[in-house]
């Protein structure tokens, strides 16, 4: 039996769990996805891409995207 396909990736999950953390922020600090492109100065259609985990984020993105909802990204192996 090959194992080749079992499971998803590493990366796939973090950027799940980014995305979600993300989304979860903006509903604690009640900012749509509207006014979250206005504090980002872009478009609506790049937050989605933001919020979706099949997409690539730059970290510039997603430290820019933590700031407006009052986070921070630390990457860290302890």
């Amino acid at each position: 039996m090959s194992k080749k396909h079992m499971g998803s990736s590493i990366d796939a999950f973090l950027k799940e769990v980014v995305a979600w953390q993300l989304a979860e922020a903006m509903k604690e600090k009640k900012i749509s996805k509207n006014k979250m492109a206005t504090l980002l100065k872009t478009s609506r259609t790049q937050v989605d891409r933001l919020l979706d985990p099949k997409n690539d984020i730059t970290p510039g993105s997603l430290q820019r995207a933590a700031a407006m909802v009052g986070r921070r990204v630390t990457i860290k192996l302890v």
